[in-house]
């Protein structure tokens, strides 16, 4: 499976569910690659805009759609990596704001080697 691939298997589902892809695929598209490239290095998809302890029940809450995503979308209008996003952040009706981090920072720190 390839980028495009997995955009056209994810896109029906994520809508379904209310979320878009970022409209941008300049951006988009290398972050669905980054996910192919953690699910081939843990096995499973992993948040490719944070670091992985490398284990998936550790790192459960990084799977994408990580548990963030509802609050960031609902809060910013985008996830942490602005992978996932709403309509109105992608027509630019809403500021498009640096989204913070919500994962522990026991876990941020783990995945760093520091914890």
């Amino acid at each position: 499976m390839d980028a495009k691939q997995l955009y056209e298997k994810l896109k029906p589902i994520q809508e379904a569910k209310g979320y878009l892809f970022n409209a941008d695929m300049s951006y988009t598209m290398p972050l669905l690659e980054n996910l192919l490239v953690n699910k081939e290095r843990y096995g499973y998809m992993s948040c490719p805009c944070r670091l992985a302890i490398g284990t998936f029940e550790e790192d459960r809450d990084i799977v994408c759609p990580c548990v963030y995503r509802d609050p960031d979308v609902t809060e910013y209008g985008a996830c942490f990596c602005a992978l996932y996003v709403n309509k109105e952040w992608n027509d630019g009706k809403i500021e498009h704001k640096t989204v913070p981090e919500r994962r522990p920072a026991e876990k941020v720190m783990k995945a760093m080697g520091l914890g």
